[in-house]
């Protein structure tokens, strides 16, 4: 019997704000390790996944292709199958759901990022593909989850992580706004129409005075454990769970804030945890 997998994306959560909170539910799936991001911003992170590469541990001494070759292979396990994965697998279309389908799921994406929507390249090969109406609701996507039938692939990306660091329904107004940030599409358009009317200039960005938004990361985080719980008593005992992030987010270092066109060790360096669907800590099976 194939295994049902969840992978579940923390959108922007970092490592050490991952590290930082009380994680009692994801810390019984797997041990957390650093790894990171093939890419510092949302798409083309995904993207990366969607090829059936997890992000990577940047280790030294290894060639390239032998990294990919290790983790395709590890998707034997996920799946439960009881023959060996290799990166031909997936050629020519190097798509994770087009192979997941050849072999008998059904695949589905529920997303809160408007740059993963049914419209992109992303969507292919997903059976259901849904961007959600709320950026920050992971509650919401579990509670429409279904199993039964066919073994299922959902991929979930959620943005409680994301800025502003909203739980559903909360009042941000206490925490430090990033002027730009908001109407972010409205204010392209401007530019596009009267250039550099649109610009924002130079910021100057500082660890401690966006330290607060760290700290509500990590809250982020915790009430995602929280959620994480709930989801454990929706997918079925033959469930595999992959939990991590996209990619990281700087809260000051360096000059930077956010994510995206930085080069920046923190804007890739990511959680990433995995493993079977673990008992319920009520006894539950």
């Amino acid at each position: 019997m194939l295994n049902n997998i969840v992978w579940l994306i923390f959108d922007s959560a970092r490592h050490d704000a991952f590290v930082a909170a009380r994680t009692p539910v994801m810390d019984r799936i797997g041990r957390v390790e650093r790894r990171f991001s093939y890419a510092s911003w949302t798409a083309p992170a995904h993207y990366a996944f969607l090829m059936g590469v997890t992000p990577h541990c940047n280790e030294s001494g290894l060639l390239a292709a032998d990294v990919h070759r290790t983790d395709v292979a590890l998707w034997a396990e996920r799946t439960g199958s009881d023959t060996g994965i290799s990166f031909a697998d997936f050629a020519p279309k190097l798509s994770l759901p087009a192979f997941l389908k050849r072999i008998g799921y059904r695949t589905e994406a529920y997303v809160s990022m408007p740059v993963l929507n049914p419209a992109t390249v992303i969507a292919r090969d997903f059976d259901v593909f849904e961007l959600m109406p709320a950026h920050n609701d992971l509650a919401a996507i579990v509670e429409r989850l279904s199993f039964g039938g066919y073994p299922r692939f959902v991929l979930i990306n959620t943005g409680e992580t994301h800025y502003p660091y909203a739980l559903p329904g909360e009042d941000m107004s206490s925490l430090p706004r990033i002027a730009g940030l908001h109407g972010v599409w409205r204010s392209l358009d401007d530019f596009l129409h009267r250039p550099g009317a649109a610009l924002h200039g130079k910021h100057v960005f500082d660890e401690d005075s966006l330290r607060p938004l760290w700290r509500k990361q990590v809250v982020c985080i915790e009430h995602l454990d929280r959620v994480v719980e709930m989801l454990l008593d929706v997918v079925p005992p033959n469930t595999w769970l992959m939990i991590g992030s996209d990619h990281g987010e700087l809260f000051g270092e360096g000059g930077f804030f956010g994510h995206g066109p930085v080069f920046h060790e923190k804007v890739f360096e990511v959680f990433f945890l995995e493993g079977p669907r673990p008992r319920a800590a009520h006894g539950r099976t």
